[in-house]
């Protein structure tokens, strides 16, 4: 089985019994885990100033383990992009090491992918994820999948409206080879305009987010759109945007109203029902990877090289 290291780069653990309960759950299935002397400091909402938070990704890079996993998301690595450690992560990336996250982590992924031109997993992290109190079968599975290094594709179910879009394309291979990259939404939005956002062209861009009301996303696509960002792609992929209320005022917009709406702006396909966000079946995605993506009938698949 996998060395895993447990570090923490953004908010604090609160859930201390989540975070027990995960790394259990990782020991339990013959992985070696060990955690970060920093994973459970706090310092207002972070795990522990810039400082211990940049020292923790440090070691995490030097652990030499095969998989660098994060205890949690929230907020906290844009703050701290300018001060990574490129070359230790690089170094780290090249003996083997698999850097893996999401939410938050979308900002780590995105930096490292522009400065060194690594690859890296949105998956997912040791409190929301392992530990649920109830463990999730796929997202456990595609997870000991790249652990054992057997992680080569992803597919997932259409929504039936998918298929009746007008940017839904025949059946087939819709991009042979593309570079997959995307993950928060919200996170990613605010690197729009630094040097911390990939220019990818032809890619298959995927996004998800949380507690985000759909006019806030549409806000946001609307950005990306606007940046010309979005018309560079070769597919737009939309995960999960959950934990949201939708009130009177919104008489009838809601985020099938915002899918609608950027179909029509662009000529880029854009697919739903991506299992990857703040849910609990979440696969594994290679951000920075050549990935091929093909739908058949409501079945849609992205492979990549193991």
């Amino acid at each position: 089985m996998a060395r895993i290291y447990v570090f923490s780069p953004s908010s604090a653990v609160r859930d201390k019994t989540a975070f027990r309960r995960g790394l259990n759950r990782l020991r339990a299935l013959g992985h070696e885990v060990e955690v970060d002397p920093a994973a459970l400091q706090s310092a207002q909402r972070f795990a522990g100033d810039d400082a211990t938070r940049l020292a923790a990704i440090a070691r995490a890079a030097h652990s030499g383990a095969d998989i660098a996993l994060i205890a949690r998301g929230g907020y906290g690595l844009t703050r701290l992009l300018p001060q990574l450690p490129y070359k230790a992560i690089a170094k780290a990336a090249a003996r083997g090491t698999q850097f893996v996250g999401f939410s938050d982590f979308s900002a780590f992924q995105s930096a490292v992918y522009v400065k060194q031109g690594l690859a890296t997993w949105s998956g997912p992290d040791v409190v929301a994820d392992w530990g649920r109190e109830t463990l999730n079968d796929i997202m456990q599975d595609t997870f000991q999948d790249l652990a054992l290094g057997q992680n080569e594709g992803a597919g997932w179910r259409l929504p039936p409206r998918d298929t009746r879009a007008d940017t839904h394309r025949i059946d087939g291979v819709w991009a042979k080879k593309a570079t997959l990259w995307g993950g928060n939404l919200s996170v990613l939005t605010s690197l729009i305009g630094t040097p911390y956002l990939p220019d990818v062209r032809d890619g298959i861009l995927y996004f998800e987010d949380v507690a985000e009301h759909p006019y806030r996303i549409e806000r946001m696509l609307t950005q990306w759109l606007h940046a010309g960002i979005l018309a560079k792609q070769k597919a737009i992929v939309l995960g999960a945007f959950t934990h949201y209320t939708l009130t009177p005022h919104d008489s009838g917009f809601q985020f099938n109203s915002v899918v609608d709406r950027l179909r029509q702006m662009i000529k880029v396909p854009v697919l739903t029902g991506l299992p990857m966000g703040h849910v609990a079946t979440k696969v594994c995605l290679p951000f920075g990877s050549q990935v091929q993506l093909m739908v058949q009938g409501r079945d849609a698949l992205m492979l990549w090289p193991n």
